[in-house]
Protein backbone atom coordinates (compact mmCIF):
# COMPACT_ATOMS: atom_id res chain seq x y z
CA UNK A 1 0.00 0.00 0.00
CA UNK A 2 2.99 2.58 1.02
CA UNK A 3 4.42 1.62 -2.70
CA UNK A 4 1.42 2.02 -4.44
CA UNK A 5 0.76 5.45 -2.47
CA UNK A 6 4.56 6.58 -3.18
CA UNK A 7 3.91 6.44 -6.78
CA UNK A 8 0.99 8.08 -7.49
CA UNK A 9 2.69 10.79 -5.77
CA UNK A 10 5.32 11.21 -8.50
CA UNK A 11 6.03 12.74 -10.93
CA UNK A 12 9.03 12.80 -12.72
CA UNK A 13 9.71 14.79 -16.08
CA UNK A 14 12.67 16.81 -18.34
CA UNK A 15 12.44 20.42 -19.40
CA UNK A 16 13.47 20.59 -23.34
CA UNK A 17 14.44 23.08 -25.83
CA UNK A 18 16.05 24.88 -28.37
CA UNK A 19 18.99 27.02 -26.80
CA UNK A 20 17.83 30.47 -25.44
CA UNK A 21 14.26 29.53 -25.64
CA UNK A 22 14.27 29.90 -21.94
CA UNK A 23 14.38 27.02 -20.01
CA UNK A 24 16.34 27.32 -17.80
CA UNK A 25 14.57 30.50 -16.30
CA UNK A 26 11.56 28.25 -16.72
CA UNK A 27 13.26 25.81 -14.30
CA UNK A 28 13.94 28.28 -12.09
CA UNK A 29 10.37 29.79 -11.52
CA UNK A 30 9.28 26.15 -11.26
CA UNK A 31 11.52 25.70 -8.24
CA UNK A 32 10.04 28.90 -6.72
CA UNK A 33 6.78 27.96 -7.19
CA UNK A 34 7.97 24.92 -4.74
CA UNK A 35 9.36 26.31 -2.69
CA UNK A 36 12.69 24.77 -3.45
CA UNK A 37 14.76 28.21 -3.83
CA UNK A 38 14.00 31.54 -2.41
CA UNK A 39 15.83 33.66 -5.24
CA UNK A 40 15.97 32.68 -8.83
CA UNK A 41 19.81 33.46 -10.69
CA UNK A 42 20.01 36.01 -13.29
CA UNK A 43 21.12 33.79 -16.07
CA UNK A 44 22.92 36.05 -18.61
CA UNK A 45 23.07 39.68 -16.55
CA UNK A 46 26.49 40.48 -16.50
CA UNK A 47 25.07 42.74 -13.28
CA UNK A 48 24.17 39.96 -11.04
CA UNK A 49 26.79 37.73 -9.98
CA UNK A 50 24.13 34.87 -9.28
CA UNK A 51 23.99 32.10 -11.73
CA UNK A 52 21.11 30.04 -12.23
CA UNK A 53 20.78 27.40 -9.67
CA UNK A 54 20.72 24.39 -12.28
CA UNK A 55 23.33 25.75 -13.88
CA UNK A 56 26.38 24.90 -11.16
CA UNK A 57 29.18 23.68 -13.67
CA UNK A 58 31.67 26.79 -15.04
CA UNK A 59 31.54 26.78 -18.17
CA UNK A 60 27.72 27.07 -17.54
CA UNK A 61 28.12 29.93 -15.80
CA UNK A 62 30.92 31.30 -18.43
CA UNK A 63 28.67 30.74 -21.24
CA UNK A 64 25.30 31.23 -20.00
CA UNK A 65 23.85 27.87 -21.01
CA UNK A 66 23.30 24.45 -19.69
CA UNK A 67 25.93 21.67 -20.67
CA UNK A 68 24.84 18.89 -18.53
CA UNK A 69 21.51 17.54 -17.45
CA UNK A 70 20.71 19.01 -13.72
CA UNK A 71 18.51 16.80 -11.36
CA UNK A 72 16.41 18.23 -9.03
CA UNK A 73 13.62 16.74 -6.39
CA UNK A 74 10.78 19.53 -4.90
CA UNK A 75 7.26 19.04 -3.81
CA UNK A 76 4.15 21.16 -4.48
CA UNK A 77 0.84 20.13 -3.18
CA UNK A 78 1.54 16.93 -2.23
CA UNK A 79 3.53 15.87 -5.04
CA UNK A 80 7.21 14.68 -5.27
CA UNK A 81 8.24 16.31 -8.62
CA UNK A 82 11.68 14.88 -10.14
CA UNK A 83 12.73 17.78 -12.50
CA UNK A 84 15.99 17.19 -15.06
CA UNK A 85 16.98 20.41 -16.96
CA UNK A 86 18.87 19.60 -19.69
CA UNK A 87 21.50 21.00 -22.57
CA UNK A 88 19.70 22.40 -24.97
CA UNK A 89 22.29 23.02 -27.05
CA UNK A 90 23.34 20.34 -30.01
CA UNK A 91 27.09 20.07 -28.88
CA UNK A 92 25.36 18.65 -25.74
CA UNK A 93 22.67 16.98 -27.04
CA UNK A 94 23.40 13.05 -26.09
CA UNK A 95 23.15 13.77 -22.85
CA UNK A 96 19.40 14.95 -23.17
CA UNK A 97 18.66 12.27 -25.45
CA UNK A 98 19.92 10.11 -22.34
CA UNK A 99 17.81 11.61 -19.98
CA UNK A 100 14.42 10.93 -21.87
CA UNK A 101 14.58 7.33 -21.81
CA UNK A 102 14.73 8.19 -17.98
CA UNK A 103 11.79 9.94 -17.67
CA UNK A 104 7.90 10.02 -18.23
CA UNK A 105 6.82 13.58 -19.46
CA UNK A 106 8.09 16.47 -21.10
CA UNK A 107 7.63 20.39 -20.75
CA UNK A 108 8.74 21.74 -24.44
CA UNK A 109 9.91 25.15 -24.21
CA UNK A 110 9.06 27.37 -27.49
CA UNK A 111 10.23 31.01 -28.07
CA UNK A 112 7.27 32.92 -29.30
CA UNK A 113 9.75 34.93 -31.48
CA UNK A 114 11.49 32.69 -32.96
CA UNK A 115 8.73 29.88 -33.12
CA UNK A 116 10.00 25.89 -33.37
CA UNK A 117 14.07 26.04 -33.89
CA UNK A 118 16.08 23.12 -35.57
CA UNK A 119 16.93 21.49 -32.30
CA UNK A 120 13.45 21.19 -31.25
CA UNK A 121 12.56 19.22 -33.92
CA UNK A 122 15.41 17.15 -33.12
CA UNK A 123 14.02 16.30 -29.53
CA UNK A 124 10.55 16.41 -30.58
CA UNK A 125 11.80 13.14 -32.78
CA UNK A 126 13.33 11.67 -29.74
CA UNK A 127 9.64 11.91 -27.83
CA UNK A 128 7.85 10.65 -30.68
CA UNK A 129 10.11 7.36 -30.82
CA UNK A 130 8.71 6.66 -27.59
CA UNK A 131 5.43 8.38 -27.36
CA UNK A 132 6.24 10.22 -24.88
CA UNK A 133 3.67 12.64 -23.35
CA UNK A 134 4.35 16.78 -24.38
CA UNK A 135 3.59 19.88 -22.37
CA UNK A 136 4.16 23.32 -24.70
CA UNK A 137 5.20 26.31 -23.09
CA UNK A 138 5.15 29.42 -25.54
CA UNK A 139 7.22 31.67 -23.77
CA UNK A 140 8.62 35.36 -24.35
CA UNK A 141 5.00 36.56 -24.60
CA UNK A 142 5.80 39.95 -23.08
CA UNK A 143 8.19 40.30 -26.37
CA UNK A 144 6.74 41.12 -30.04
CA UNK A 145 6.55 37.86 -31.31
CA UNK A 146 4.61 35.91 -33.93
CA UNK A 147 0.29 35.41 -34.13
CA UNK A 148 0.09 32.69 -31.33
CA UNK A 149 -2.13 30.78 -34.16
CA UNK A 150 0.68 31.13 -36.54
CA UNK A 151 2.54 29.55 -33.79
CA UNK A 152 0.24 26.74 -33.18
CA UNK A 153 -0.25 25.37 -36.77
CA UNK A 154 3.69 25.83 -37.02
CA UNK A 155 3.91 23.56 -34.04
CA UNK A 156 1.48 21.13 -35.60
CA UNK A 157 3.74 21.36 -38.73
CA UNK A 158 7.05 21.01 -38.34
CA UNK A 159 6.68 19.12 -34.77
CA UNK A 160 4.03 16.30 -36.19
CA UNK A 161 2.04 16.33 -32.78
CA UNK A 162 -1.79 17.79 -32.54
CA UNK A 163 -2.16 20.77 -30.45
CA UNK A 164 -4.78 22.23 -27.93
CA UNK A 165 -4.27 25.23 -26.14
CA UNK A 166 -5.26 25.22 -22.86
CA UNK A 167 -4.06 29.07 -21.79
CA UNK A 168 -4.63 31.78 -24.41
CA UNK A 169 -2.23 35.34 -24.71
CA UNK A 170 -4.15 38.58 -24.32
CA UNK A 171 -2.32 40.20 -26.96
CA UNK A 172 1.38 40.22 -26.69
CA UNK A 173 4.96 42.46 -26.60
CA UNK A 174 4.56 46.26 -25.38
CA UNK A 175 0.40 45.50 -25.44
CA UNK A 176 0.60 42.45 -23.46
CA UNK A 177 -2.76 41.83 -21.16
CA UNK A 178 -2.21 38.58 -19.30
CA UNK A 179 -3.67 34.98 -20.27
CA UNK A 180 -6.69 33.36 -20.16
CA UNK A 181 -7.01 30.06 -18.75
CA UNK A 182 -9.24 27.74 -21.10
CA UNK A 183 -9.02 25.06 -18.78
CA UNK A 184 -10.33 25.96 -15.62
CA UNK A 185 -11.81 29.74 -16.97
CA UNK A 186 -9.81 31.96 -15.12
CA UNK A 187 -7.71 35.37 -15.52
CA UNK A 188 -4.39 36.22 -14.90
CA UNK A 189 -3.53 39.94 -15.68
CA UNK A 190 0.07 40.95 -16.64
CA UNK A 191 1.69 44.16 -15.33
CA UNK A 192 5.05 45.41 -16.16
CA UNK A 193 7.80 45.27 -14.06
CA UNK A 194 6.59 43.12 -11.70
CA UNK A 195 6.33 39.61 -10.95
CA UNK A 196 3.04 37.72 -11.31
CA UNK A 197 1.19 36.40 -7.63
CA UNK A 198 -2.13 34.66 -7.03
CA UNK A 199 -3.92 37.95 -6.20
CA UNK A 200 -3.57 38.55 -9.65
CA UNK A 201 -5.79 35.67 -10.99
CA UNK A 202 -9.05 36.43 -11.05
CA UNK A 203 -12.21 33.37 -11.82
CA UNK A 204 -14.02 34.20 -14.65
CA UNK A 205 -17.72 32.20 -15.01
CA UNK A 206 -17.89 32.36 -18.90
CA UNK A 207 -16.65 35.06 -22.31
CA UNK A 208 -19.85 37.34 -21.38
CA UNK A 209 -18.73 38.04 -17.90
CA UNK A 210 -18.82 41.35 -17.46
CA UNK A 211 -15.17 41.57 -15.30
CA UNK A 212 -13.79 40.60 -18.69
CA UNK A 213 -14.99 44.15 -20.47
CA UNK A 214 -13.79 45.89 -17.09
CA UNK A 215 -10.65 44.30 -16.88
CA UNK A 216 -9.44 44.37 -20.68
CA UNK A 217 -11.23 47.14 -22.02
CA UNK A 218 -10.70 47.17 -26.33
CA UNK A 219 -9.06 44.03 -26.03
CA UNK A 220 -11.92 42.12 -24.90
CA UNK A 221 -13.36 41.48 -28.12
CA UNK A 222 -10.45 40.08 -29.82
CA UNK A 223 -10.21 37.37 -26.88
CA UNK A 224 -13.77 36.65 -27.10
CA UNK A 225 -13.18 36.12 -31.24
CA UNK A 226 -10.21 34.11 -30.40
CA UNK A 227 -11.62 31.62 -27.75
CA UNK A 228 -14.59 31.12 -29.78
CA UNK A 229 -12.47 30.08 -33.00
CA UNK A 230 -10.33 27.61 -30.23
CA UNK A 231 -13.36 25.79 -29.69
CA UNK A 232 -14.58 25.42 -32.55
CA UNK A 233 -11.41 24.36 -34.50
CA UNK A 234 -9.36 22.63 -31.96
CA UNK A 235 -10.80 19.18 -30.44
CA UNK A 236 -11.49 19.25 -26.58
CA UNK A 237 -8.74 18.29 -24.29
CA UNK A 238 -8.12 14.53 -24.07
CA UNK A 239 -5.91 13.29 -21.39
CA UNK A 240 -5.65 9.85 -22.86
CA UNK A 241 -4.35 11.13 -26.21
CA UNK A 242 -2.08 13.14 -23.87
CA UNK A 243 -0.63 10.39 -22.12
CA UNK A 244 -0.26 8.64 -25.40
CA UNK A 245 2.00 11.29 -26.47
CA UNK A 246 -0.64 12.27 -29.73
CA UNK A 247 -1.73 15.77 -28.14
CA UNK A 248 -0.29 18.62 -26.62
CA UNK A 249 -1.40 20.59 -24.41
CA UNK A 250 -0.20 24.51 -25.15
CA UNK A 251 0.35 27.39 -22.54
CA UNK A 252 1.26 30.81 -23.29
CA UNK A 253 3.19 32.85 -20.58
CA UNK A 254 6.77 34.50 -19.57
CA UNK A 255 9.03 32.89 -17.69
CA UNK A 256 10.88 35.40 -16.12
CA UNK A 257 8.06 37.78 -15.16
CA UNK A 258 6.88 34.55 -13.48
CA UNK A 259 3.66 34.98 -15.43
CA UNK A 260 1.35 31.98 -16.74
CA UNK A 261 4.05 29.22 -14.81
CA UNK A 262 2.01 28.37 -11.74
CA UNK A 263 -1.32 27.71 -14.28
CA UNK A 264 1.11 25.58 -16.44
CA UNK A 265 2.61 23.73 -12.98
CA UNK A 266 -0.88 22.98 -11.69
CA UNK A 267 -1.87 21.45 -14.51
CA UNK A 268 0.79 19.70 -14.84
CA UNK A 269 0.70 17.85 -11.18
CA UNK A 270 -2.98 17.24 -12.61
CA UNK A 271 -2.41 15.21 -15.75
CA UNK A 272 1.36 14.24 -15.81
CA UNK A 273 1.46 10.66 -16.07
CA UNK A 274 2.60 8.84 -13.00
CA UNK A 275 6.05 6.68 -13.10
CA UNK A 276 5.25 4.25 -15.97
CA UNK A 277 5.98 0.51 -16.97
CA UNK A 278 9.73 -0.37 -18.43
CA UNK A 279 10.55 -2.65 -21.26
CA UNK A 280 14.07 -5.09 -20.26
CA UNK A 281 14.91 -7.45 -22.51
CA UNK A 282 13.34 -10.27 -21.02
CA UNK A 283 9.74 -8.78 -19.98
CA UNK A 284 7.91 -5.37 -18.97
CA UNK A 285 8.92 -4.03 -15.42
CA UNK A 286 5.97 -2.40 -13.86
CA UNK A 287 6.41 0.36 -11.07
CA UNK A 288 4.01 -2.06 -8.48
CA UNK A 289 6.21 -4.42 -8.15
CA UNK A 290 7.51 -5.30 -4.79
CA UNK A 291 11.13 -6.11 -5.92
CA UNK A 292 13.68 -3.61 -6.43
CA UNK A 293 15.23 -2.70 -10.37
CA UNK A 294 16.45 0.60 -12.12
CA UNK A 295 19.26 1.43 -14.76
CA UNK A 296 21.71 3.90 -14.74
CA UNK A 297 21.01 6.98 -17.35
CA UNK A 298 24.00 9.21 -16.74
CA UNK A 299 27.33 9.40 -15.38
CA UNK A 300 28.90 12.80 -13.85
CA UNK A 301 32.06 13.23 -12.85
CA UNK A 302 33.67 16.07 -10.39
CA UNK A 303 30.02 17.71 -9.54
CA UNK A 304 31.49 18.63 -6.28
CA UNK A 305 35.07 20.08 -7.62
CA UNK A 306 36.54 19.63 -4.44
CA UNK A 307 36.35 16.13 -4.68
CA UNK A 308 37.17 14.11 -7.39
CA UNK A 309 33.97 12.26 -7.21
CA UNK A 310 31.60 10.38 -9.80
CA UNK A 311 28.27 10.00 -9.60
CA UNK A 312 25.87 7.50 -11.44
CA UNK A 313 22.49 8.53 -11.85
CA UNK A 314 19.77 5.61 -11.36
CA UNK A 315 16.06 6.10 -12.22
CA UNK A 316 13.96 3.46 -9.96
CA UNK A 317 11.80 1.60 -12.01
CA UNK A 318 10.40 -0.66 -9.88
CA UNK A 319 9.84 -1.40 -6.40
CA UNK A 320 11.96 0.57 -3.30
CA UNK A 321 15.78 1.18 -3.09
CA UNK A 322 16.95 1.17 0.38
CA UNK A 323 20.20 2.67 1.51
CA UNK A 324 22.46 0.30 2.83
CA UNK A 325 21.40 -2.72 1.11
CA UNK A 326 22.96 -5.34 -1.50
CA UNK A 327 21.70 -4.75 -5.10
CA UNK A 328 22.81 -7.22 -8.12
CA UNK A 329 24.97 -4.90 -11.16
CA UNK A 330 23.55 -7.07 -14.22
CA UNK A 331 26.35 -6.81 -16.36
CA UNK A 332 29.47 -7.11 -13.80
CA UNK A 333 27.21 -10.15 -12.13
CA UNK A 334 28.45 -9.02 -8.90
CA UNK A 335 26.51 -7.50 -5.67
CA UNK A 336 27.01 -4.11 -4.71
CA UNK A 337 26.01 -1.93 -1.72
CA UNK A 338 25.72 1.52 -1.42
CA UNK A 339 26.14 3.37 1.47
CA UNK A 340 25.11 7.52 0.64
CA UNK A 341 22.77 7.20 -1.97
CA UNK A 342 21.72 11.10 -2.97
CA UNK A 343 19.20 13.34 -4.22
CA UNK A 344 19.88 16.47 -5.76
CA UNK A 345 19.23 20.00 -6.09
CA UNK A 346 21.56 20.80 -9.13
CA UNK A 347 24.89 20.40 -7.64
CA UNK A 348 23.73 20.52 -3.59
CA UNK A 349 23.42 16.39 -2.33
CA UNK A 350 21.53 15.13 0.46
CA UNK A 351 21.06 11.47 1.74
CA UNK A 352 18.25 9.46 1.06
CA UNK A 353 17.38 6.70 3.21
CA UNK A 354 14.55 5.36 0.54
CA UNK A 355 13.89 5.62 -3.15
CA UNK A 356 10.67 4.87 -5.28
CA UNK A 357 9.94 4.24 -8.78
CA UNK A 358 10.02 7.60 -11.13
CA UNK A 359 12.81 8.59 -8.24
CA UNK A 360 16.28 9.61 -9.63
CA UNK A 361 19.42 9.25 -7.00
CA UNK A 362 23.09 9.56 -7.50
CA UNK A 363 24.83 6.47 -6.33
CA UNK A 364 29.16 7.57 -5.65
CA UNK A 365 30.67 4.97 -8.14
CA UNK A 366 34.53 3.91 -8.49
CA UNK A 367 34.21 2.65 -12.00
CA UNK A 368 31.37 -0.01 -12.09
CA UNK A 369 28.83 1.31 -13.90
CA UNK A 370 28.59 1.94 -17.29
CA UNK A 371 25.31 4.18 -19.20
CA UNK A 372 22.47 1.37 -19.72
CA UNK A 373 23.64 -0.63 -16.36
CA UNK A 374 20.90 -1.97 -14.42
CA UNK A 375 20.59 -3.01 -10.95
CA UNK A 376 18.04 -5.50 -9.39
CA UNK A 377 17.30 -7.51 -6.26
CA UNK A 378 18.88 -10.36 -8.30
CA UNK A 379 17.04 -10.93 -11.36
CA UNK A 380 19.11 -11.26 -14.90
CA UNK A 381 17.28 -8.73 -16.98
CA UNK A 382 18.62 -5.45 -18.31
CA UNK A 383 16.76 -2.43 -19.60
CA UNK A 384 15.94 -1.42 -22.72
CA UNK A 385 16.10 2.15 -24.57
CA UNK A 386 19.05 3.72 -23.40
CA UNK A 387 21.27 5.40 -26.62
CA UNK A 388 24.60 5.14 -26.87
CA UNK A 389 27.08 7.46 -29.23
CA UNK A 390 30.08 6.74 -30.36
CA UNK A 391 32.95 9.49 -29.44
CA UNK A 392 33.27 12.56 -31.62
CA UNK A 393 36.02 14.69 -32.60
CA UNK A 394 35.52 18.40 -31.94
CA UNK A 395 38.97 19.62 -33.57
CA UNK A 396 41.79 17.79 -34.84
CA UNK A 397 45.16 18.71 -35.26
CA UNK A 398 47.24 18.49 -38.21
CA UNK A 399 51.32 18.88 -38.23
CA UNK A 400 52.07 20.51 -41.26
CA UNK A 401 55.73 20.28 -40.76
CA UNK A 402 57.52 17.19 -39.64
CA UNK A 403 60.74 18.78 -38.90
CA UNK A 404 58.57 20.99 -36.05
CA UNK A 405 57.10 17.52 -34.05
CA UNK A 406 58.95 18.03 -30.95
CA UNK A 407 58.38 21.85 -30.61
CA UNK A 408 54.47 20.92 -31.16
CA UNK A 409 54.30 18.22 -28.57
CA UNK A 410 56.46 20.31 -25.89
CA UNK A 411 53.45 22.89 -26.86
CA UNK A 412 50.63 20.61 -26.20
CA UNK A 413 51.83 19.12 -23.31
CA UNK A 414 52.72 22.33 -21.66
Amino acid sequence: MLLKQEIEKRRTFAIISHPDAGKTTLTEKLLLFGGAIQVAGAVKSNKIKKTAASDFMEIEKQRGISVATSVMTFFYKNCQINLLDTPGHKDFAEDTYRTLTAVDSVILVIDSVKGVEPQTEKLMEVCRMRNTPVIIFINKMDREGQNPFDLLDELEEKLFIHTRPLSWPISSGSTFQGVYNLHNKSLMLFRANQKASDSDVLPIKDMQDPLLDKQLGRYVDQLREDVELIEGVYEPFNKQLYSEGLLAPVFFGSGINNFGVKELLDTFIEIAPEPKSRQTDQRTVTPEESKFSGFVFKIHANIDPRHRDRIAFLRVCSGMFERGKFYHHVRLNKDLRFNNPATFMAQEKSIVEQAFPGDVIGLYDTGNFKIGDTLTEGEELMFKGIPSFSPEIFKELINTDPMKTKQLEKELNS
